[in-house]
């Protein structure tokens, strides 16, 4: 009898997680037999866990998290051209003739809290210059018309600024997305974005804080934290004291998740639970 199908997230750390509370939920809603698990590995377990499990028939994927997001590729095959767009793998799947995939699903769930929101010609700071913030970059470069947009059509977004611990990375991030705007110092002052998306790790549980004034952002600024643990980061609860406009960590994770779980076991995860789910997540 065949073992169970399973995938899981690997990272370093990995205890602080939430993804196998969010797959093992679809799981069971959409009643399937399977498993979603946390998987410790580190920068020098990397090679050898794809190679143990590239020949494993029951494992069907994982998600990629700190700090392997771009060595990852080093590793997995990359059809999609991953390597050369966003430059990381938050996701590996095994495609139809077994082999293994490397691919992003962490722009779209970026992207998906955003919708609705007007960012017309308005400016963007974005924190970091990892993996998390390539994948943030690559859909804000969708956004300013760099994708399928008709040439010569407004850009839905304004100058983009990069803060980060090494401004000459981040700037050749900006060239790389095709963005206009800045690198500036982590620690500089904010211009007045009317977005600001933290896709570095400061502020995660066993991280260094970040941070940052937040006096200089407009009354009607959105503040964007892609970290999860702690839900309630201190720049997002900065950001309510000011009555500013918050996203938590929770929607751009579940939003990607879901594509990464029809990856993984063959179906979209059910919708109508959403509630349930995050209230689960929240505890």
């Amino acid at each position: 009898m065949a073992e169970q199908v399973f995938a899981e997230v690997i990272g370093d750390p990995i205890a602080h997680s939430k993804s196998p509370l969010i797959h093992r939920f679809w799981l069971d809603a959409a009643g399937i037999e399977g498993d979603y698990r946390k998987r410790h590995v580190t920068a020098e377990g990397l090679a050898t866990y794809f190679a143990e499990r590239r020949d494993d028939p029951d494992w069907r994927g994982c998600n990629v998290t700190v700090p392997h997001k771009l060595a990852a590729l080093d590793h997995v095959p990359d059809p999609g051209g991953v390597r050369q767009t966003i430059g990381a793998t938050n996701t590996v799947f095994r495609g139809d003739g077994g082999d293994l995939i490397a691919t992003n699903t962490d722009a779209a769930g970026f992207y998906a809290p955003l919708e609705g929101i007007d960012l017309a010609d308005r400016e963007i700071v974005v924190i970091g210059a990892g993996g998390a913030a390539r994948a943030v970059l690559f859909a804000l470069g969708r956004m300013a018309g760099r994708g399928d947009r008709p040439r010569g059509s407004e850009p839905l977004i304004g100058r983009v600024t990069i803060l980060n611990r090494s401004p000459l990375k981040a700037a050749a991030l900006l060239a790389l997305f095709g963005l206009k705007g800045q690198a500036l110092q982590l620690g500089s002052k904010l211009p007045p974005a009317a977005l600001l998306v933290n896709a570095s790790s400061l502020g995660m549980a066993g991280q260094p804080p970040l941070s940052l004034d937040l006096s200089p952002l407009p009354d009607d600024a959105v503040v964007y934290d892609a970290v999860y643990a702690p839900l309630e980061t201190p720049l997002l609860a900065q950001a309510r004291g000011r009555g500013l406009e918050t996203i938590d960590g929770l929607e751009m994770l579940v939003a990607q998740a879901a594509i990464g779980f029809e990856l993984f076991f063959g179906q979209a995860p059910p919708s109508d639970r959403d509630d349930e789910l995050r209230a689960l997540l929240t505890v």
